[in-house]
C-alpha cells in the first residue's frame, strides 16, 4: 500500500514537471503563472532565483529523494523470481524492438515514444517561442537597435534556439549519475542510458551551435563584432557562452564514434571539460536561468562525489586466471553485505598503468552463490587491456596489484526468471554478463522451491583458445553444484575448422599478497544505501538554500535591492556553484564517514581473512586441455557443451525452433549480432520471443 501511494505521488510530480515544460513557451505561463509565482517567491532571501527553484529544481530533486524511499521498498522484492503471465508478456511488447537498423540502433516501443515525444515537445517549444517574438517584429522595432527585419527576425530565433537547447541539456545529466536513483525508477541502467546521454548531447550540442551562428551571423552583417568580447555585469555574458560552446564541440567532435573507438583517451580527456562547460554556461546565463537544468547536474554531482569517495580505497584483489584467449579474470574480496544483481558492471582503475582512466567491465560472479567474492573478465583489446594483460602474463611473480573499483551498478531488479528458457546468444566476450546470469540461476536451482528457466547459451568464438572463456562459468573454487541446471551450450569456432592440436592450454592462476591497506568491496553508504542517498539529496539541498538565503539577505539584498541588475552575475553565480559543492561535500562526507565506523569492525575481520592458495593452475576444460575431470561440475558443464568448429550459428533456426510458452533472448555481442537477433524476435512470426540486448556504448 505504501508503495503504491509513493508510486501515484512520483506520478502526480513528475506529470506536473511535463505540464511546466509543455506550457513554458506559451503566453500564460509567460504572462499570468511565471510572474505570479515569481511575485510570492522573490523574496530578500532567494531573489529572482526563488521561483525558478521552485518550479524546476524542487520537483525533480523530490522526485529523486522520494525515489530512493521506494527503491529501499522494493530492494530484494521476490516478484522479480515469479513466473511469466499474460501481462507481464503484454507490458513486454512494449520492450520489443521497433526500429533495429539506423541511428539510432536498436530502438523499443517505449524509447521510440517517447523519443517522439520529447522531439514534438523541442518543436512545439521553438515555434510557439518564435510565433510569440515575430508578432512585435517590424521595421520600427528592428530599426531602434539598428537591424533590418530580417536581423532582427534572426537575432530573435538565435535566442529562441539557446531556449530549447536549455530543454535538452535539462536531462543530459541523468542517464550519467550511475548511482542515482532516477534511472531505476525508470528501470533503467547506466549502461544501457548512456544512448540516451548521446541522443540529448547531439541535440542539445546542434542547438547551442545554431544559437551562437545565429547571432554571429547578425553581429558579422551589423558590424557589432565588439560583441564577441562583451562580458556585461548583470546581463547574459557573450564571452562566458562562447568558451562553453567551444567546449561542448570539443566533446562533441571527440564522441564521434569512430574517433571513441580508436582513440579512446582523446574522447577521455576531453569529455573533463563539461566542468568548464557547466561553469562558463551559469556565468552565460547567470544562476537563476541555470535552475532549469540545475537538478540533472545537481545529481550528478552527488552521484560523481560518492564514486570519489569510493575509488579513494585500495581493494584487495585475491586472484586472477590468465586464459590463452588473452584473458584475464580477476577475483576480490567483498563485504558479504553488498549485494547487487545480475549484468551488474564495476568500474576499474589500476595506477600502475593509469591513474586517471577508468574502465567498465561486466561482474561474472554472483553475489548469492559467492557472498565474500567479486569477479570479473577482461579482454585485451585496447592499449590499457594489453598492458594489463602483460602485466598479470610475463612477469616472472607477481605479488601485489593496486585496484580501485567504482560500482557495482546495474538494474534493480531483473526478470530473467520469469520466463520458461533463456536464450543467450554471445560473440566473444559477450558471455561475460551471461556467465553472472548463469550463476544466479545455479544458486535459484539450490535454494528456491520454484521451477527455474532452461538456459541455451549459443556462443560464437573466433579462434579455438576463446573456448577457454567457457571454463569462467564455474567459480574457480570449482564446487558449485550444477546439478539441478538445465543447461545446453552450443559453442561456435567460425575462423578454425578444427580443433588446434598445436598448443596445449594452460590456465595460470595467480594469487596475490594483501597489502595493509587493502579494502574489500563495500556498498558506500552501506545496506541501506538508497535511503542514504534520499538523505544527502534532500539535506544538501536545503543546506544549499539555507547558505543563499544567508548570502543573498544579509549581502547581495543590501547592495542589489532585490532588483538584479546591480550585483554582478559572475559573482552570483560563483557562490551558488561554490555553495552547492559544500553542500553535496558536507552531507555526503557525513554520511560515507559514519557508514565506515558502523561496519569497521565487520570489514577489519573480512580483511584478515586468510584465503587458501592452490599449489598449481588449472587446465582449460574445452580447449586442449589434459584436465581429468574430477569434480562432477566440470563434467557435468563438459557434457552440457557442444563445440562446432568452421560454421556460425543459424540463430533464426534456433530461435525458432525454441518451443516453450515464454522465451527470453538475450543478446550481447557485435552490433551485427545485435541486429540480427532483433530482427528475428521483431519479426512476428514467434508470439513467444521476448527480446533483451544487452550491450554497452562506452
Amino acid at each position: 500500500m505504501v508503495k503504491a501511494e509513493i508510486r501515484m505521488v512520483l506520478l502526480l510530480v513528475f506529470m506536473g514537471i511535463i505540464m511546466i515544460f509543455v506550457m513554458m513557451p506559451t503566453p500564460t505561463f509567460k504572462k499570468v503563472w511565471f510572474p505570479s509565482i515569481k511575485a510570492k517567491t522573490q523574496s530578500t532571501y532567494f531573489g529572482s532565483a526563488g521561483a525558478r527553484l521552485l518550479i524546476y529544481t524542487f520537483p525533480m530533486l523530490f522526485i529523486a529523494a522520494l525515489g530512493c524511499v521506494y527503491l529501499h521498498l522494493t530492494k530484494n522484492n521476490e516478484d522479480n523470481y515469479k513466473k511469466s503471465d499474460k501481462e507481464n508478456n503484454r507490458i513486454s511488447i512494449w520492450k520489443t524492438p521497433v526500429l533495429v537498423k539506423g541511428p539510432l540502433g536498436i530502438v523499443t516501443g517505449t524509447e521510440l515514444a517517447f523519443f517522439i515525444m520529447f522531439i514534438a515537445l523541442l518543436v512545439w517549444s521553438f515555434a510557439s517561442y518564435l510565433v510569440m517574438s515575430f508578432e512585435t517584429i517590424n521595421k520600427k522595432t528592428a530599426a531602434k537597435f539598428g537591424l533590418t527585419v530580417w536581423q532582427d527576425k534572426l537575432e530573435s530565433a538565435g535566442l529562441r534556439f539557446g531556449l530549447v537547447g536549455n530543454i535538452a541539456l535539462s536531462f543530459l545529466f541523468f542517464p550519467v549519475a550511475r548511482g542515482s536513483s532516477m534511472l531505476p525508477l525508470l528501470g533503467l541502467t547506466s549502461e544501457a542510458s548512456i544512448k540516451y546521454h548521446i541522443w540529448l548531447g547531439h541535440i542539445a550540442m546542434v542547438l547551442f551551435t545554431a544559437h551562437g551562428l545565429c547571432y554571429a551571423i547578425v553581429w558579422a552583417n551589423t558590424g557589432h563584432l565588439h560583441a564577441f568580447i562583451s562580458w556585461r555585469k548583470a546581463d547574459i555574458s557573450v564571452v562566458a557562452g562562447e568558451v562553453a560552446l567551444v567546449c561542448g564541440l570539443a566533446m562533441w567532435v571527440t564522441a564521434i564514434p569512430r574517433i571513441r573507438r580508436k582513440m579512446f583517451e582523446v574522447f577521455f580527456y576531453t569529455h573533463h571539460l563539461y566542468i568548464g562547460f557547466v561553469a562558463f554556461f551559469v556565468f552565460h546565463v547567470g544562476f537563476a536561468y541555470t535552475c532549469i537544468m540545475l537538478p540533472g547536474f545537481y545529481l550528478f554531482m552527488v552521484d560523481r562525489y560518492l564514486r570519489f569517495l569510493q575509488s579513494r580505497h585500495q581493494i584487495r584483489l585475491l586472484s586472477s586466471r590468465v586464459l590463452p584467449c588473452d584473458t584475464v579474470e580477476l577475483n576480490f574480496l567483498k563485504d558479504p553485505a553488498l549485494i547487487y544483481t545480475t549484468t551488474s558492471i564495476v568500474f576499474v582503475n589500476i595506477p600502475s598503468i593509469s591513474k586517471i582512466q577508468w574502465h567498465p567491465f561486466s561482474i561474472t560472479s554472483n553475489s548469492n552463490l559467492e557472498p565474500e567474492k567479486l569477479s570479473l573478465m577482461i579482454k585485451k583489446e585496447g592499449s590499457w587491456s594489453q598492458k594489463l594483460h602483460q602485466i598479470l602474463s610475463t612477469a616472472s611473480s607477481v605479488d601485489h596489484l593496486d585496484v580501485c573499483i567504482e560500482g557495482p551498478y546495474g538494474p534493480a531488479s531483473t526478470h530473467f526468471m520469469r520466463h520458461d528458457t533463456l536464450v543467450m546468444v554471445c560473440g566473444g566476450s559477450g558471455i561475460t554478463p551471461f556467465i553472472s546470469i548463469i550463476r544466479e540461476i545455479i544458486f535459484r536451482s539450490t535454494t528456491s522451491n520454484s521451477k527455474t528457466p532452461q538456459i541455451l547459451l549459443v556462443c560464437a568464438f573466433k579462434h579455438s583458445t576463446d573456448l577457454t572463456m567457457l571454463d569462467l562459468i564455474l567459480p574457480i573454487s570449482g564446487t558449485t553444484d550444477i546439478s539441478h541446471v538445465q543447461l545446453q551450450i552450443e559453442a561456435y569456432v567460425t575462423r578454425e575448422k578444427q580443433p588446434n592440436v598445436e598448443n596445449k592450454t594452460q590456465v595460470r592462476s595467480i594469487w596475490f599478497k594483501p597489502n595493509a591497506t587493502d579494502m574489500p568491496i563495500t556498498a558506500t553508504l552501506g545496506p541501506n544505501s538508497w535511503l542514504w542517498l534520499g538523505a544527502i539529496i534532500s539535506s544538501s539541498f536545503v543546506i544549499f538554500l539555507i547558505l543563499l538565503g544567508v548570502l543573498t539577505r544579509f549581502y547581495i539584498n543590501p547592495i542589489d535591492h532585490n532588483t538584479n541588475d546591480i550585483y554582478p552575475w559572475a559573482y552570483k553565480s560563483l557562490f551558488c556553484m561554490f555553495f552547492i559543492c559544500v553542500s553535496i561535500v558536507i552531507t555526503s562526507t557525513a554520511v560515507v564517514l559514519w557508514n565506515k565506523n558502523q561496519n569497521g569492525k565487520g570489514l577489519k575481520q573480512i580483511q584478515n581473512t586468510d584465503t587458501n592458495t592452490p599449489m598449481n593452475s588449472p587446465g582449460s576444460l574445452f580447449h586442449n586441455g589434459d584436465t581429468e575431470l574430477e569434480s562432477l561440475p566440470s563434467q557435468s558443464l563438459v557434457q552440457a557443451t557442444n563445440i562446432h568448429f568452421g560454421a556460425r550459428p543459424d540463430l533464426k533456426k534456433i530461435l525458432f525452433g525454441c518451443e516453450w510458452s515464454s522465451v527470453g533472448v538475450l543478446v550481447c555481442g557485435p552490433k551485427k549480432m545485435r541486429h540480427e537477433v532483433a530482427t528475428i524476435c521483431t519479426a512476428g512470426l514467434a508470439d513467444n520471443l521476448h527480446f533483451e540486448s544487452i550491450s554497452f556504448s562506452w
